[in-house]
């Protein structure tokens, strides 16, 4: 027996073996830390869990041990298996790639699943982009210290399960017997791999995907309790340069139930032409902050009036989405969603290489009709692709940390993003006094992002609230009220059409009802007119995809154009939903919750909320695959 556990398959099982209990450990600490996001785990869905768990837990094992098992099974003579940079390099791969690929990034996706409510991918790879990254990850490091520690501990206890010093011992002579044999469980090895990261043995089975966890999960959330890394990662590589427009029906069909080409209207419910636009991008600003939405939520407790006095006042002169919703959990999904009524489903639109194709978006047409476009963004200019994004989208002026220091000096800096929100909105408001008009301009809020700082000066003077963020959103308010107050004698600021919406909810969660769908993906959006030309309530549900259409027929526009939302005032005909995506295609309408997977047949029933939804992605992916996003 002492032989067999010495041998090369036996020191390899062992190995593996260990890898599946640091696997599990860093589960269960994935677990811990996100409970009130998972929900409770009842005893009778445990076994399917853990069924589960063990899949892709040895899809992740193959994915990043794959070369490491070859390599240990290669039919090398013995005198060579026993040469130290042999053995040192097994056991520096071993440690080196698991300490990395399970360990450290299973803990750091604890974390980042707190804000996103999905598992770290590729796609997270290609947008971590900010110039600050390496001193945000020091500083989320630090906040979480006791996940650093137990990343040391899991390393640890890689290194020492090795047994590096145990000396192996070959179960057969040396001779051609024990090359064949070596030569077999190589083979066998290399099959068991291949068997891993396809999720079976049959010549029938498909290719495991991340969406395969919610089959043994009682719901979509503890789905990503099932889900590990490097699988996500690793399985989702490349992903977004490999386009499949999946075809539901035919082109005159698909035609009849979904098109985003427009029309421009015939005539306008209102008619706000040459005036300016500033769209607020709001970082986190879910619907549950404001009192003036969730009424519900605030009634008698101590902070009645909620986290958002300010705006909820201009809410009650403005026109008021009662139910809009975000398209997607992160930033760099609401940016499309906002400025190009663009959705990202599978991968991130902008981290797609066919987003570079030909595009018609919100600036581009605004500057054709004589607009100047900015956006402006307190982080520093090539930070998480915002200003790419923007440039891409036709804006032609960027506004950024550096334009503000130049000018005021460094002193505004909040240590993690960028300037605080209300020096640099400030600073914004004396940007725009010297543009011409017409203009169009975007801004990105930061203050009620992660780590939920304020400036040390306003801390006190602002409400504590019932989670983290609540102070940072209480401040963002604030900001509002004095940009308002400081400005709105200006005549620029008279002509302009104002429109806040969130960018998406916040991690940190108040009400129950906000922690699941489709209360996790409820934002805040109105627009204002200081002269109050545009008031009123859309009770219908609404998505950042109608905030484009709904401002060019604000405005006046005359083109056509492409957009996957409606304008909310003047295309009634159009679909009332909130389409997105979350290991499935799902959208909120007014009938329920639509929701199908990439092999879901076409639903012909006429007027299926499916099959007009199917009808969108089919539109969308057919788009990617020609790089159009015009009307043309």
């Amino acid at each position: 027996m002492n032989r067999l556990l010495h041998s090369p398959i036996g020191l390899l099982v062992r190995r593996i073996a260990l890898l599946y209990v640091v696997l599990l450990l860093c589960r269960i600490l994935f677990y811990a830390y996100n409970a009130p996001l998972l929900g409770p785990l009842a005893w009778a869905d445990t076994g399917t869990l853990l069924r589960g768990a063990l899949l892709f837990d040895t899809a992740s094992i193959a994915y990043a041990d794959g070369l490491f098992v070859l390599l240990s099974l290669l039919p090398l003579p013995a005198r060579i298996r026993a040469q130290r940079w042999w053995r040192s390099l097994l056991y520096g791969y071993y440690v080196t790639v698991n300490a990395v690929l399970v360990v450290a990034t299973n803990l750091a996706d604890a974390v980042y699943f707190r804000y996103t409510q999905k598992r770290f991918t590729a796609d997270e790879i290609l947008f971590a982009d900010n110039d600050n990254s390496f001193a945000l990850v020091l500083k989320f490091a630090a906040e979480n210290w006791y996940l650093v520690l137990a990343a040391v501990l899991l390393t640890v206890l890689l290194a020492r399960g090795y047994g590096r010093r145990l000396q192996e011992t070959p179960l057969l002579r040396e001779g051609w017997g024990r090359y064949v044999g070596s030569t077999l469980l190589f083979v066998l090895g290399a099959g068991l791999c291949i068997a891993g990261i396809r999720g079976g043995f049959t010549r029938t089975t498909r290719p495991i995907t991340l969406s395969n966890a919610a089959l043994y999960a009682p719901d979509n959330a503890r789905a990503n309790l099932i889900l590990s890394n490097p699988f996500c990662i690793l399985r989702t590589a490349g992903d977004g340069e490999r386009v499949r427009t999946p075809h539901y029906f035919a082109p005159e069909r698909l035609a009849q139930l979904f098109t985003p080409v427009h029309e421009p209207a015939d005539s306008a419910a209102v008619d706000l032409t040459g005036r300016n636009i500033v769209l607020f991008v709001l970082e986190s600003m879910s619907a549950e902050h404001s009192a003036r939405l969730c009424p519900e939520i605030w009634s008698g407790t101590a902070a009645g009036g909620g986290m958002t006095p300010f705006l909820d006042s201009l809410m009650a002169h403005s026109l008021t989405f009662e139910r809009m919703y975000a398209n997607g959990t992160r930033s760099i999904q609401a940016l499309p969603s906002i400025l190009g009524s663009i959705p990202s489903f599978r991968t991130p639109f902008v981290l797609l290489p066919q987003s570079l194709g030909r595009s018609r978006q919100l600036p581009a047409m605004l500057a054709d009709r004589g607009y100047a476009t900015l956006f402006f963004c307190g982080s520093e200019r090539g930070s998480m692709g915002f200003g790419a994004y923007a440039r891409s989208a036709g804006v032609e002026r960027l506004v950024s940390r550096e334009e503000y220091e130049a000018v005021h000096g460094t002193g505004d800096f909040d240590g993690y993003w960028g300037i605080w929100d209300e020096p640099f909105i400030g600073f914004a408001g004396e940007v725009l006094a010297t543009v011409p008009e017409p203009f169009f301009a975007a801004l990105f809020t930061l203050s009620s992002h992660h780590p939920f700082v304020v400036p040390a000066a306003e801390a006190a003077s602002l409400p504590d609230g019932y989670t983290k963020i609540h102070k940072g959103v209480a401040y963002v308010d604030r900001t509002f009220r004095r940009f308002f107050a400081r400005f709105s004698h200006e005549e620029w600021f008279r002509r302009t059409i104002f429109v806040f919406v969130a960018d998406h909810v916040s991690s940190e969660k108040f009400a129950p009802a906000t922690r699941e769908w489709p209360g996790n993906r409820r934002i805040m959006g109105f627009i204002h007119t200081p002269d109050g030309a545009l008031q009123g309530s859309v009770t219908e549900i609404a998505q950042q995809l109608d905030i484009m259409p709904t401002l060019l027929g604000l405005t006046g526009n005359r083109e056509r154009y492409f957009a996957f939302g409606r304008d909310v005032l003047n295309e009634p005909d159009r679909p009332r939903w909130s389409v997105g995506y979350d290991g499935r295609y799902r959208a909120l309408t007014e009938a329920g919750t639509v929701s199908f997977d990439e092999q879901q047949a076409a639903d012909t029933v006429a007027g299926s909320p499916q099959g007009r939804f199917q009808a969108l992605v089919q539109h969308y992916y057919d788009r990617i695959e020609r790089q159009d996003y015009t009307a043309e």
